[in-house]
């Protein structure tokens, strides 16, 4: 069994290269493993990486030392491959991806409780052939998540500024909604939409949990679509929205279950965003990848620890 390390030296606030270096090195010596470092170089790098080392053939244990971006990577590399499995070691500034194991989470800062751990299949999302683990976001929040980046280079700014500036201009300054055709599992569905949120896990965002339902290995996409209305109809949802509320507003959100889901706008690029990173097409299709990306954690971990399930009265249309 090989274990490699990939590690992204941009991730985070300051360089982690030097702390997981050392961290693998300690977990090599204590228990006489064949272990490897592998710095990210580029974007797109720890996909091309590891899925090359997993087409080898040989056993393999992959670590994700980075953020939601490089688990996102280091996902679409291993996806597929029985050989190899995967986990990640948080260093970016968001780890939407572990806080759907709860209380578990910080248990995984430490490889040493990772490395013997069991392994277990997790579901995906294929959008238009990337993969995502946890949503794949469209629309406003989307856009927003977008602009940070683009905003994030202004001098002084700083990560929170950038976000509080990009929520401003988008809501402010933009139109809020979005003329698309959604189908879910073949139901066709045209009209203004806010958003979207195709969720296998819970959260993104820094911590926005759309549906607390969604479970990450049950075989179903959980999709959130929120319907274009007045900035203060919308304010009032997005509190529910960030807790998983959405059903509190029926005449507003609409929460599914389906396995193939279509975004499509004849008018101009959508921007999506997956496991939070920005991709742009006319037309998003996604489909469940079901089982399809081997995982290993600390013994008794729970993918699904967070999810909550949906009150009776809750309604929730489920086409499967």
């Amino acid at each position: 069994m090989r274990h490699v390390f990939i590690i992204n030296p941009t991730a985070g606030k300051q360089d982690c290269t030097a702390q997981m270096v050392q961290l693998a090195r300690a977990l090599a010596a204590r228990h006489g493993l064949d272990v490897e470092c592998i710095l990210t170089k580029s974007p797109g790098h720890a996909a091309v990486t590891v899925r090359k080392l997993a087409e080898t053939g040989q056993a393999l244990r992959f670590y994700a030392c980075g953020g939601d971006g490089t688990v996102n990577e280091v996902a679409n590399g291993v996806a597929g491959a029985d050989n190899a499995a995967m986990t990640c070691v948080p260093v970016g500034t968001g780890n939407d991806f572990l806080k759907n194991f709860g209380e578990m989470a910080p248990l995984f800062s430490d490889p040493e409780n990772l490395w013997d751990g069991p392994r277990f299949p997790l579901d995906a999302i294929d959008c238009n052939g990337r993969l995502a683990l946890t949503v794949a976001c469209f629309g406003f929040d989307a856009q927003v998540a977008d602009d940070v980046h683009t905003y994030g280079k202004v001098p002084f700014l700083g990560g929170k500024g950038s976000y509080i500036l990009s929520l401003a201009v988008n809501f402010v300054l933009r139109g809020l909604s979005h003329r698309w055709t959604v189908t879910l599992d073949g139901e066709r569905l045209e009209g203004d939409f806010i958003l979207a949120a195709v969720c296998n896990g819970r959260y993104y965002g820094g911590g926005f949990m759309p549906a607390a339902e969604a479970r990450m290995d049950d075989g179903v996409l959980n999709t959130v679509l929120v319907r274009r209305v007045s900035r203060a109809a919308f304010l009032r949802l997005v509190g529910a929205y960030a807790q998983g509320g959405y059903y509190r507003f029926p005449d507003i959100a609409r929460g599914s279950q389906a396995r193939e889901i279509v975004i499509a706008s004849a008018e101009r690029d959508i921007v999506m965003c997956l496991d939070g990173e920005s991709v742009y097409a006319r037309r998003a299709a996604l489909r469940l990848s079901e089982k399809k990306v081997g995982f290993f954690g600390p013994a008794g971990c729970d993918p699904n620890a967070t999810c909550r399930p949906l009150p009776e009265t809750a309604q929730i249309v489920n086409i499967l």
